[in-house]
């Protein structure tokens, strides 16, 4: 059984559109594309190398697939993040015919979360969904997430896609890890824990 992990940036307001550059996401006329660029530092490279420690394979859905196409594969050779998407096998949902050059790229067929749930079940590395916003809010909504890497950058956006949106089910979750950069940027793992527990004061 393969673990389904999520990495996500986002600002304080819960903002996850084009945190990497004006090209990336312009849907809505976006106004600040880049948001998190500023932000990076050494320790946010560490835990991402933490994070790609073991071997893994990528589900990726097609608009972040395109952005990562069009850069990894000329940087496939650098520590970090560069090596490990390199040899990672690519599952990419798209309703379309995307051009799956990249090595190791395949197109997951029929409904996402029913291949998503199929390749859970197979023995191999474990799973690692990157962006894919409008992909990893299916994912959710089927449970099939086992766990979140949420960096939340310190500033407010105001406008843009959000991850966790009406239809998002309600429930619980349990911080496993958290670590802060030098720039302010928090940086939470959290594991699902069943049901949301209601109470009253």
């Amino acid at each position: 059984m393969r673990k389904l992990s999520a990495t996500m940036f986002m600002s304080l307001d819960g903002v996850i559109q084009a945190p990497g550059g004006p090209g990336e996401d312009g849907d809505g006329d976006f106004p600040y594309g880049g948001w998190a660029v500023t932000y990076f530092d050494d320790r946010m490279g560490t835990v991402m190398d933490e994070f790609l420690r073991e071997p893994v394979d990528l589900v990726l859905g097609r608009r972040t697939y395109d952005i990562f196409a069009g850069y990894w594969p000329q940087h496939a050779d650098e520590q970090g993040v560069g090596m490990p998407f390199a040899r990672a096998t690519k599952y990419v949902a798209s309703r379309g015919k995307p051009d799956l050059s990249w090595d190791k790229s395949v197109l997951l067929k029929g409904d996402a979360a029913r291949s998503v749930a199929a390749l859970k079940k197979d023995d191999g590395r474990d799973l690692q969904v990157h962006g894919s916003v409008n992909l990893l809010q299916t994912l959710m909504r089927a449970g099939l997430v086992d766990e979140y890497l949420l960096w939340t950058f310190p500033v407010l956006v105001g406008t843009g896609k959000r991850l966790f949106t009406e239809g998002v089910p309600a429930g619980g979750l349990e911080l496993v890890d958290t670590t802060t950069s030098t720039t302010g940027v928090v940086i939470n793992r959290y594991r699902p824990s069943g049901d949301l527990k209601t109470g009253t004061f």
